[in-house]
């Protein structure tokens, strides 16, 4: 008989499938990250696409319902979406619940009014176009930060480093943190490191990436990853809730995203997306919460960062000039 209250990690149907002569080739320790977060935590959660301040309270609320612990919750619209009321209430309701609020940054291509972003090749995609880009994005973050935002999401090379710039010069906060969208996600061991060394905190990468390329990238780099366990539509649809525990060993140290499939996009928020807006926020922490069951139901739930953590230790940068870059 199977014994089924075995608390020892375990993988999906490991028991089941061994007594039916069906054992999973075991794990090979070389391929599980040994680095972690500066609080020795694996991996930390997030619920993204939370566009202001009703669909946070949603989320704050359905976390408690749920018993979800969240420690960022990140929002996609952009900065320039919000009033400096909405800003400041979504800084103070993350506070209170030690949260980390991650907002994006700028204008952005896909948006733009250059014609390649709409062409089959998607040429461009959401990077900065031009100077006044730039400057846009860089006016986000400086907005953003004098109001208590200490995470800004980034999908622009140009933009990363000029921000990461902009810290180490004192321009904003030196524990402001920026988080690599996964829109410009890097696919391979070499631009994942770029990406650090520009000054990234944390790098979103596609949910596509097979379990070797998670453990490629570890190799070269103990920046955390993001990682959506159940994508967006635009993302793919991907859903992996069932090799989050492997996730973890291979790629931690990592942020669990609680996305939603099956849903249309919501970028740019408006008030004529309320309604869809609210019911996938809740929806997203209910997915959250089925992620976590699943990790318990195989041991695997332990070595989560304490909430409210949020920085991502000691990273590797390009040198900072102190002299001004020409455009």
């Amino acid at each position: 008989m199977i014994d089924a209250s075995a608390t020892t990690p375990r993988r999906p149907g490991e028991q089941a499938l061994a007594a039916l002569g069906l054992d999973a080739p075991a794990l090979q320790p070389a391929d599980a990250s040994t680095a972690r977060f500066p609080d020795g935590g694996g991996w930390r959660t997030e619920v993204p696409s939370v566009e202001g301040p009703e669909a946070l309270n949603v989320v704050l609320k359905e976390s408690s319902k749920l018993d979800v612990p969240i420690h960022r919750i990140s929002q996609g619209s952009g900065v320039w979406m919000l009033t400096d009321t909405e800003i400041t209430d979504m800084v103070g309701a993350c506070a209170e619940r030690d949260i980390e609020l991650c907002l994006f940054t700028g204008p952005r291509g896909t948006w733009d009014i250059g014609a390649s972003t709409r062409t089959d090749s998607g040429g461009g995609g959401l990077r900065a176009r031009g100077h006044d880009a730039l400057a846009g994005s860089l006016e986000d973050a400086v907005r953003a930060t004098e109001l208590g935002v200490k995470c800004l999401l980034v999908a622009d090379e140009g933009v990363l480093w000029s921000l990461h710039r902009l810290r180490s010069a004192g321009g904003i906060p030196a524990d402001t943190t920026f988080k690599v969208s996964a829109l410009v996600g890097p696919v391979n061991p070499a631009s994942f490191a770029v990406f650090e060394q520009l000054g990234a905190d944390s790098i979103n990468i596609p949910s596509d990436l097979t379990l070797a390329h998670f453990t490629e990238i570890r190799r070269v780099s103990a920046a955390p990853m993001d990682l959506y366990i159940e994508a967006p539509d635009d993302l793919g649809g991907y859903v992996r809730m069932y090799e989050a525990a492997e996730l973890i060993r291979r790629g931690a140290p990592i942020y669990l995203k609680f996305g939603l499939s099956k849903s249309p996009g919501i970028y740019p928020y408006g008030a004529q997306l309320r309604e869809h807006t609210l019911n996938t926020a809740r929806e997203r922490v209910r997915r959250g919460r089925l992620a976590l069951d699943l990790l318990a139901r195989h041991g695997a739930d332990g070595g989560m960062s304490p909430l409210g953590s949020r920085l991502p230790g000691t990273l590797n940068r390009f040198s900072v000039s102190t002299s001004p870059e020409k455009d």
